[in-house]
Formats: C-alpha cells, structure tokens, sequence
C-alpha cells in the first residue's frame, strides 16, 4: 500500500523551497545568493524555521522510499532507477540549468553583458568556492540529487549486510527518549564530508534512519503515541532557535541538529496523521515535485533578478518572486513534459 503522506510531504518540502529561496536574496548569512537585495534580519530569521529539517527530511523520506522500492525491486533494478532518475538529472541540469543561475549572478554583480555561450565557457572552466554567486562553477541545488545519488548506491553495501529485517526487532524496543536522543549521532555524523553547510555523514545517516528506523509501524506508533511531547518540544526549541538567531545571529551546530531532528519528527507525525490523502492535486504534484525541484531555482533566480530591477517594494518583491517563479516552473515543466528528450533530462517517467 503507497505511503500517500510521503509523497505530499516531499511535495510541500520542495514547494518550501520558493519562500526559502526567495528570502535568501535577503539574507544575512555572510554569503550572497545568485542575486541579492541587502542583509534583512527578518526575512533571514524566517529562513530559519524550516532551514534545519527542510533537507533533512527530504532524505529521511528518500530512505523510506528506498526500503518500499527494493521491496518490489531487485537490487540491479533499483541501481538502474537511480541511474536515470537522479545521475542524468544531475548531468543534465549542471549542463543545461545550473549556467543559467550563474549567468545573472554575473550580470547582477559584475553586469555581464556577454552572451550566453560564453558564461557557458566561463562556468566550466572557473572554480572558486563552488557557491556560484561569482559566476563560476557550481552544482548549485542540484547538491542534494548528487548526494542522494551517492548515498542511495553506499547504502546497498550496508542494506546487503545489515538487512532490515535483522534489526527490525531491536529497533522497535527503542523508546521515545532513544529516539529523540538520536539527534547525538546525527550531530556527530555531521562532521564526516562536511562541505560547507552541506553534510553528506549528516545526510547518509538520515537517509539509514528513514530506511532502517522510519518503516518500522510500530516506530511510527510510538511517535504518534507521543505526539504531544515531540510537537511541544519541537515548537519550543524551534521558537527559541529562531529568536537566538534574531537577536543574536546564533546558529550553532548542535542546537541546530536538535530542532532539525525534532522537525523531522514532527514531519513524519503530522504527515501520517494528516496527509495520507489522495486528490488530483496531490497526484500531479507527487509526479511533477522532483522535476519543479530541479527547475525552480534557475526560474527564481531571472524572476528575482527583474523583480528587483522593477521595483523597490520589498514586499512587492517578494510576491512577484515567490508567485512568480512558482507559476512559471510549472509552465517550463508542462512544456518539458512534451519534449521526449527532455523529459529524460529531468527525470519525467
């Protein structure tokens, strides 16, 4: 049986990302993104809310998936998906999408007046910090599809020697305090592959843990059982994270791993208790979220960059960018849908 809420959660983390990406042209983070309007306190702070279980949960959800899909595939099979799901969508979007975003990076901060072959050129033969506000080489969003890659082929190694069904049993004796304490390992994992603010020992255990942890019903139980605790918790820390981060730039790895986890929790709580539905809605988006998530960003970054040439209203601003870019990703993907050849190149069955 198809685990609907699953399928909406992704679908409403990747819809997140338009808010998020749309404030991180104001953020304060000591790093400018693609185009950027000045630091803005607020507007940075409201990043903080999702920023640490956004990703997170992402994988977590991708583990889970894994384990439902090698339940009906054989493991060559499953490689051969990930192949063409995420390897040609990642190959495709750094030649195809991810020079578009570093293109108005250059025309915003250094007015690039050149044409587009040449930043194409200029994107793969230059390397700086790989954040790609400076025109040069980047992955860009396009990160998570690469480690999601990666990750989903390691843990075959793991899953082959550790099958599921061995632990399944010592797993469930966990108990909720077990659980919630699991944010130690994740916080330590944190520092294997470290790139920036991008982990891959961070996200290779959360992916196990949506594997091994998540799938298990009584798991699932026992944080329904204790929905109360988890969502007050959550709330609590969350609230105070972000007032720390406001009133103090605070942002500390350890905290943050704990309102991540927490987040995570919650997620998966609400997400059963609330978004195991089916409609024509959740099921256009369950099949179009992985392709808006590989176009969004590029399609945000030119909204953004005219937006903030057309007018000064920040508040303006951010509803032209966000709705903006939302309408108009869905028109490049129902346009993509018709183009066999592209509909590889994004990962459209």
């Amino acid at each position: 049986m198809r685990k609907n809420y699953l399928d909406n959660l992704r679908t409403i983390m990747i819809l997140l990302l338009f808010p998020v990406h749309t404030f991180m042209i104001w953020n304060n983070y000591g790093t400018k993104f693609y185009v950027w309007a000045g630091e803005n306190k607020l507007l940075s702070s409201l990043i903080i809310i999702v920023n640490p279980w956004i990703m997170a949960l992402l994988f977590v959800i991708a583990g889970m998936c894994a384990r439902y899909s090698l339940e009906k595939r054989s493991v060559k099979e499953f490689v051969k998906e990930r192949f063409s799901k995420l390897l040609i969508p990642f190959i495709g979007g750094i030649m195809l999408l991810v020079p578009i975003q570093t293109l108005y990076a250059r025309k915003f901060f250094f007015g690039y007046n050149g044409n587009i072959l040449n930043n194409y050129k200029y994107f793969f033969t230059h390397f700086t910090d790989l954040s790609g506000n400076d025109g040069c080489f980047t992955p860009g969003h396009l990160w998570f599809i690469l480690f999601l890659f990666i990750i989903s082929l390691l843990a075959l190694v793991i899953i082959k020697y550790l099958p599921y069904e061995k632990v399944s049993a010592k797993l469930e004796k966990i108990s909720i305090v077990g659980i919630i304490l699991l944010f130690v390992p994740i916080s330590l994992m944190a520092y294997i592959g470290a790139f920036g603010v991008y982990s891959f020992g961070r996200y290779f255990t959360l992916y196990l843990l949506g594997y091994y942890l998540f799938t298990n019903e009584k798991i699932i139980y026992k944080l329904e059982k204790n929905k109360k605790l988890i969502l007050g918790l959550f709330c609590l820390f969350q609230l105070m994270l972000v007032i720390a981060y406001y009133n103090f730039s605070y942002y500390g790895d350890i905290f943050v791993n704990f309102v991540g986890w927490l987040g995570t929790l919650s997620c998966i709580i609400i997400g059963k208790l609330c978004l195991n539905k089916e409609s024509k809605i959740t099921n256009y988006f369950k099949k179009a979220s992985f392709s808006i998530y590989i176009l969004h960003l590029p399609v945000l970054v030119i909204v953004g960059y005219y937006s903030l040439i057309i007018t000064n209203n920040i508040v303006l601003q951010i509803l032209m960018i966000i709705f903006g870019s939302f309408i108009i990703t869905l028109l490049v993907y129902e346009i993509i849908k018709k183009i066999p050849i592209l509909r590889k190149i994004i990962g459209i069955k």
